[in-house]
């Protein structure tokens, strides 16, 4: 028997009203100049909840040439810091005031649950953009001590027009990370959001122009990868661009920015992480943490610590206690309180997570609970464990972006270092244990760009976070993802007659 289902259930709120299905161009809404326009679905019963503007390369161009003048011409840039972060605390402002809509705009297009959304995430988004804007003002280079009679110093400035492409599983997270840091810098910029959930980033930029933001900074252009995510990655007058989803992708935007005009690229990619659970760790601990890991957000995020490595002395009452737990889980309405997980986002993703199960199956790998679909419509996927997971069946080398856990059994801390790195990826690590000495060897051992240790998904605005190898390169969060917007300027002048250097 697997997960429960709930169909319906208390709902904590009407589903919010869409206002805006336009692009938003030069502090405007306006309609593709084709014409062209694409359903958005919701993935609790496959139903179009609104026709969105579909963005093609025209739109984009209008898009970098409003973001082009509003950079060369425009205040933004040319504004205090200080001021920068006043409009930008406002903006934050207006985010809390509007948590309720936005947070329902993401759980009926994302399938994310609605009172996570409402008490953590879009506040998390609010307080982002404060902490970035108390940033805004206190960028400033060095004072250089050269080595002969010159004087020298270093100035941060804005890179210029910023394209931000931002995957789905996130939607009002991802637009943070990306616009707060690049409007603290004084960059402008080109916001595309995924097809599958563009309305909560409609709905930002207009409270960012509410909150003063000046028109052209902030632009927001609907549409598919193939057409407009190409067309920034391949614009001549976008000077950096920031990714954030599959590996495949990525490359595709690197060759582009080497076939125009050698833009900066920053990309934070796939993952396969792994999550390591030592003897000495509190079983009960573990479960909790190891549930999380993989099935938050129903398996669609790219740290998920989907290979969880468990050392053979606590193995059995780990896997005892993990599939008694997953089969209590509750799968349905993400605007239900009792629900612990959504729908997946779409029927592409749907399908792609229920080929990999069928995958596991084939290869021998063990399904103890889970691996069906749950109602009769919307994309439901009860939350899946295997055990016996070899290292080199598909479900374990490759990203999954679903609610499936892959349980390995490990001895040594030699062998599990060495398994654990044995990927493309090298986004994040869970370790579990209660020996420092342990938890220091094997942090610095795993290349990962994040290790969490009695914890998982930790993220703190703050704190660094980015991949190693294939899972990308640049960090988000903290001062790290300002300066991806800045670049640094060397001024030299000569001194003459000074009593020293």
């Amino acid at each position: 028997m697997g997960s429960e289902y709930n169909e319906t259930s208390e709902k904590l709120s009407k589903i919010p009203k869409i206002n805006f299905t336009k692009l938003f161009i030069n502090g405007d809404f306006v309609e593709a100049v084709s014409g062209k326009t694409f359903d958005t679905i919701d993935p609790r019963t496959g139903e179009v909840i609104a026709r969105i503007a579909e963005g093609d390369k025209e739109d984009i161009d209008l898009a970098v040439k409003a973001a082009r003048h509003a950079f060369d011409h425009g205040k933004w840039p040319r504004m205090s810091g200080f001021e920068r972060g006043r409009i930008m605390m406002k903006f934050a402002d207006l985010i809390d005031e509007h948590v309720d809509e936005l947070a329902g705009l993401d759980a009926i297009d994302a399938g994310k649950l609605f009172i996570p959304l409402k008490m953590g995430e879009i506040p998390a988004v609010a307080d982002l953009f404060r902490y970035f804007a108390g940033a805004a003002d206190k960028i400033h280079g060095e004072t250089l001590k050269m080595s002969r009679e010159l004087q020298g110093y270093t100035l941060l400035e804005p890179i210029g027009v910023a394209g931000l492409i931002i995957p789905w599983n996130f939607p009002s997270t991802m637009f943070s990370l990306k616009v707060a840091p690049a409007l603290a810098a004084g960059c402008t910029m080109v916001v595309k959001p995924a097809e599958q959930t563009p309305l909560s980033a409609l709905s930002y930029a207009h409270l960012a122009k509410l909150a003063g933001i000046p028109d052209g900074v902030l632009n927001v252009v609907t549409g598919f990868g193939h057409t407009a995510g190409a067309a920034i990655s391949s614009h001549m007058d976008i000077d950096k661009v920031s990714f954030t989803g599959s590996t495949e992708v990525g490359r595709l935007i690197m060759q582009a920015a080497a076939t125009s005009n050698l833009k900066h690229i920053s990309l934070e990619l796939g993952g396969k992480s792994p999550f390591i659970i030592f003897d000495d760790a509190d079983v009960n601990t573990a479960v909790d943490l190891a549930l999380n890991a993989v099935f938050y957000n129903k398996g669609e995020i790219c740290v998920a610590g989907s290979r969880v490595f468990v050392q053979e002395g606590i193995y059995d009452e780990f896997v005892k206690q993990a599939v008694k737990r997953t089969k209590a889980w509750i799968v349905g309405d993400p605007f239900d309180s009792h629900v612990h997980q959504g729908p997946q986002v779409d029927k592409k993703q749907f399908e792609r997570i229920l080929y990999y199960i069928e995958q596991g199956k084939k290869e021998g790998a063990t399904l103890l609970t889970g691996g069906n679909t749950c109602g009769e419509k919307g994309y439901y996927i009860e939350p899946t464990i295997f055990a016996d997971v070899k290292d080199d069946m598909v479900i374990a080398k490759e990203e999954i972006f679903g609610p499936v856990m892959s349980l390995m059994k490990f001895k040594t801390v030699d062998e599990v270092i060495e398994r654990a790195n044995n990927t493309i990826y090298g986004l994040a690590c869970g370790i579990v244990t209660n020996d420092l000495n342990l938890s220091n060897r094997v942090s610095r051992s795993i290349r990962a760009g994040v290790i969490w240790i009695n914890c998982y998904f930790a993220f703190d605005r703050d704190c660094p976070y980015g991949g190693y190898k294939m899972s990308g390169f640049g960090r988000d969060n903290g001062l790290h993802a300002l300066h991806k917007y800045l670049q640094v300027k060397s001024v030299v002048t000569p001194i003459y007659n000074s009593p020293w250097l």
